[in-house]
């Protein structure tokens, strides 16, 4: 199987995608989840990129949110998955078009050292509406403080123009606006629409396992692949 890279979002961490790896790793599959929040766009894409370059075949590599941003400068990825995600062009910025919906913008706090953090009470429904109360308790209680400039930061180089790519459009995220995932989702060479919140890693993990890095599709644009497990291709435009 091939290797899979897990890159999270701002104020997030590695964990969250906690029951999404501890899946695919009982499937035989190599996860690679980088540590962001590094101070930069730039130096969160070269510990990914260094991610990639560790593995020894192009993995499927996957940016939730701020993630998206990330993955758009890395070179060498077999197959790129935008879950809910940043698609960048140039001179682009997450910030710059349009970034996080008013909801989430209005549980973002200042702190004295010029980071911002999130209020718990108010991110929980951007963010985890739509999963279960144990689940969005456990992913609300990993936040953690975000560097300032990252959300402004443009990528130097835009691997979807020349890697295949999935884009998953969550249809009830309220954290950023399905519109504006539509928009990006027209950069990719496929595109699924899934009637989840922003974070169906939390809520869904199954779904995003088996439907979306583990199908059969991608074994047809990257031949690095080989998927072992029965899921739905990406073909179609939608998700059923």
């Amino acid at each position: 199987m091939a290797a899979v890279v897990l890159v999270h979002g701002l104020y997030h961490r590695p964990e969250h995608f906690d029951m999404v790896a501890e899946r695919l790793r009982i499937m035989g599959t190599e996860v690679v989840v980088p540590e962001l929040h590094l101070g930069s766009l730039a130096a969160d894409t070269a510990v990914v990129q260094a991610a990639i370059d560790a593995l020894p075949e192009p993995a499927i590599v996957l940016g939730h949110s701020y993630g998206g941003s990330v993955i758009t400068g890395v070179r060498g990825a077999g197959h790129l998955v935008y879950l809910s995600a940043f698609v960048l062009d140039v001179d682009e910025s997450a910030a710059g078009l349009g970034g996080a919906s008013s909801q989430l913008q209005d549980a973002i706090s200042s702190e004295p050292d010029g980071s911002t953090s999130l209020h718990r009470d108010r991110a929980i429904g951007p963010l985890y509406g739509d999963c279960p109360e144990r689940l969005a308790a456990w992913a609300v209680g990993l936040l953690r403080a975000q560097a300032p400039g990252c959300g402004r930061g443009v990528p130097e180089h835009h691997s979807w123009k020349h890697t295949p790519s999935t884009y998953v459009v969550c249809a009830q995220d309220r954290a950023i606006a399905p519109g504006l995932q539509r928009k990006m989702a027209s950069r990719c060479t496929d595109v699924r629409e899934w009637q989840t919140g922003h974070s169906p890693f939390v809520g869904q993990p199954d779904l995003l396992v088996e439907r979306l890095v583990l199908q059969p599709h991608l074994e047809n644009v990257a031949s690095a692949f080989v998927v072992g497990a029965a899921g739905t291709g990406l073909a179609a435009s939608s998700e059923a």
